[in-house]
């Protein structure tokens, strides 16, 4: 669509509807894959930019020379995203149809900001992996697969994008869809999907493409709008990691203590049974409260000050659960580590670990195996085995505080951790606690 014809799409952002669900995805690919652009077609398409921003891509896109709207420019927010044509840091949009609600993570394609890829695929339902037709399957796209799969995310989505650059020829996206499911079958990532996309001119990204008849399954909107949402939150059970203990100062509510803190999973009401961990006691919900007054229930993500019954020795750090499918408790850990930091890791090393709202010390007690995230095999020679900037290992942790946790892939809110360097208090690796003994 030529710059001069866009009047027309001028429209403000998508109204936020409360009554429809919403699905949190991911995006990644390798640099110069379109990623920016499709993101930005979604939200042009669906009228989610204001009408100065609009101008402002439009002002931009004719200094650059181009002809089309360079809808890259919509995400690429800092100036060194615009000048080098890439994308650096995590930036989330936003965007609303009649059906659902969607929060974008949009994250870096080059492989020195895997780092930021982790951050925004860790809150996702979906990740969108994006491959260039041209170039088929690189390492960033199974780096990025293999990524989103150790996060616990559950679907994948694989749009072959720049379709117009090989004639929308069907030999180059089944070349790519036969490659990516190849190497995803060594994934366990329980869907994948294809659908071959021109991001530049629309092509099936909110209606089918006529350039593209071969192709008979939906556009992207549509199976976005259609694919499950939700995560895995639920199947532990009733997770809340205690934040705070309230305690107001005043006579008329000198006897008033609740735990306040976040959801982690599950559902509670007042009356329910909880186990207060690690003091080992049971005790049952008085009452739910929140800013805005009292609940009859709460869910998982909301954040609420629970009353309890008992006057039971509850601090920060402590977690109450259901009683009947209680999280593991253990100063041993064993979990998958992304490295952060550009300093390595140190193999026999102590570091903050912070774990819900729990924070201890963990001394690195041995390397399984560092993953080569192009091909799936493990590096097991212990012989200097060692994790350096955006390496994905196997660790094992002994902490100074028992942590309360269940597998990553049953609840992401107890089954994660940071590690921090102890001297400067800087985030070095995110970690996804794995049962003993057994693999991702």
């Amino acid at each position: 669509m030529a710059i001069a014809a866009l009047d027309s799409r001028l429209a403000g952002p998508a109204a936020a509807l409360s009554t429809i669900d919403l699905l949190r995805l991911s995006t990644a690919g390798s640099v110069d894959d379109g990623k920016s652009t499709l993101i930005g077609r979604l939200l042009y398409e669906t009228k989610s930019i204001f009408e100065d921003q609009l101008e402002a891509i439009e002002r931009a896109s004719l200094r650059q020379g181009a002809d089309q709207l360079n809808l890259a420019l919509l995400t690429d927010g800092l100036r060194a995203e615009r000048e080098q044509g890439i994308t650096i840091d995590v930036a989330y949009r936003y965007f609303a149809t009649p059906r659902r609600k969607f929060i974008i993570a949009d994250t870096p394609g080059h492989v020195q900001y895997t780092r930021n890829m982790v951050t925004g695929a860790s809150t996702s339902d979906l990740a969108l992996i994006l491959v260039d037709a041209r170039n088929g399957v690189v390492e960033q796209s199974r780096r990025h697969a293999l990524l989103a799969s150790l996060l616990g995310v559950r679907q994948l989505l694989v749009c072959v994008n720049k379709m117009d650059l090989v004639g929308y020829a069907r030999e180059a996206f089944e070349q790519v869809r036969d490659e990516f499911s190849s190497f995803a079958t060594g994934l366990g990532t329980a869907n994948v999907a294809f659908i071959p996309v021109s991001a530049l001119y629309g092509d099936n990204v909110i209606e089918p493409s006529a350039n593209m008849e071969w192709y008979d399954g939906p556009a992207l909107l549509p199976y976005l709008e259609a694919v499950p949402a939700g995560s895995n939150a639920g199947e532990a059970g009733f997770r809340f990691p205690v934040q705070w203990v309230v305690r107001p100062m005043s006579n008329e509510h000198h006897d008033y203590r609740a735990y306040a803190g976040q959801i982690g999973s599950g559902r509670v009401q007042p009356g329910d049974e909880v186990l207060v961990l690690p003091l080992g006691k049971t005790t049952r919900i008085r009452a739910i409260d929140t800013y805005d007054g009292s609940l009859d229930s709460a869910a998982a993500p909301l954040s609420v000050s629970l009353l309890l019954e008992d006057d039971l020795d509850v601090s920060r750090g402590d977690m109450l659960c259901d009683p009947f499918s209680p999280p593991s408790s253990s100063q041993d850990v064993e979990a998958m580590v992304c490295w952060f930091s550009e300093t390595p890791l140190n193999p026999n090393g102590r570091y903050t670990i912070r774990h819900t709202t729990r924070k201890a010390r963990a001394l690195v007690t041995g390397i399984d195996y560092r993953l080569d995230t192009n091909t799936l095999q493990r590096d097991t020679d212990v012989r200097g085995l060692n994790l350096k900037l955006n390496d994905v290992g196997r660790l094992r942790l002994r902490t100074t505080q028992p942590l309360l946790w269940d597998e990553y892939r049953r609840n992401r809110v107890t089954g994660s951790f940071i590690l921090a360097d102890e001297g400067t208090n800087s985030t070095v690796a995110a970690g996804m606690i794995l049962p003993p003994g057994e693999d991702w």
